[in-house]
């Protein structure tokens, strides 16, 4: 039996979670993030913990129990001159940091320097930090992708796993990667096979697969363009959970501070409310669920 039919469903059925990233990056972040979550837009987001605006990210959510919000496992800082780093207070965490104090701008240096011990440290931190704060997460995935080992093969994601047993939560990793990905080296197959067996063997609810669109605005890219490609993806899906990322924002002066990408931030605000997509969603059969779904999943079988 797999996960979609442990949940209930048909072994056929195409189920699709869609999970806000980034939740606490800045306030418009916030924003936009609050109104889909309101709206049933989205099925969760998740939040960095590590980021200026986590507080009222957290604050938000606890008061808001009904939506699914979980904890965005941060170790990148990847804009130019708008940075975070560690929220362990205790212990030294030296491996994951620049020389500035942040942390690094890139997932391959997490990989490349640093210490099982001080990932392992700065997760429950970070957990732990959102459980003060009054979060009841749902879940936890990945900024960035850097605990994966997607680009030099080095992964620290039996951390990981082991960490969401402790806490009872479901992790975003995909049993299946999507073939011939020109950004992951070619051990991270092997990688993510190794460690779903492992995910299954420790009892932690993973989903199947994991889609999302270019976060960068391309040349000649319009919001009709983007919501067609959206349209296309969710036509492609597979059976089994797939989870789709989105990185959804208002638009105001500070994000446009923050990175040259806010004008996408913009349009994935827009695109799951747009009556196109629910349409497809709607015409597919495709069935949304939620990530509380595997976290009670998870917890009753344990």
């Amino acid at each position: 039996m797999n996960t979609a039919e442990a949940l209930g469903y048909g072994e056929s059925d195409r189920l699709l979670i869609v999970n806000a990233d980034d939740f606490g990056m800045c306030h418009a972040v916030n924003e936009g993030v609050q109104q889909l979550l309101m709206e049933g837009a989205v099925s969760s987001a998740t939040v960095m913990m590590p980021c200026p605006w986590a507080k009222e990210a957290v604050s938000w959510a606890a008061k808001h129990l009904a939506c699914d919000v979980g904890v965005h496992l941060t170790f990148t800082s990847e804009w130019p001159t708008y940075k975070w780093g560690p929220v362990t207070r205790t212990g030294s965490v030296a491996s994951l940091l620049t020389a500035e104090g942040y942390f690094p701008t890139d997932s391959a240096t997490v990989e490349r320097e640093a210490d099982p011990d001080d990932i392992r440290r700065e997760i429950v931190s970070q957990i732990e930090l959102a459980l003060r704060m009054g979060l009841k997460p749902s879940h936890v995935d990945n900024h960035m992708g850097s605990l994966y080992g997607l680009h030099m093969g080095r992964d620290f994601l039996e951390i990981v796993l082991d960490v969401c047993v402790a806490y009872g939560l479901p992790f975003r990793l995909p049993r299946y990667l999507e073939p011939g990905d020109p950004g992951i080296s070619p051990q991270a197959y092997e990688i993510a096979a190794a460690r779903a067996a492992l995910a299954d063997r420790k009892g932690i609810a993973i989903i199947d697969h994991l889609r999302s669109l270019p976060f960068v605005l391309e040349p000649g890219e319009t919001y009709e363009s983007f919501r067609d490609g959206m349209a296309a993806l969710l036509r492609s899906l597979k059976p089994g959970i797939t989870e789709i990322i989105i990185h959804p924002s208002r638009i105001d002066e500070e994000l446009k501070a923050i990175h040259s990408h806010w004008e996408k931030r913009g349009m994935e605000l827009e695109v799951f409310r747009d009556p196109v997509i629910r349409q497809v969603i709607a015409s597919e059969g495709i069935r949304p669920i939620r990530w509380s779904e595997l976290q009670r999943l998870m917890r009753k079988e344990a």
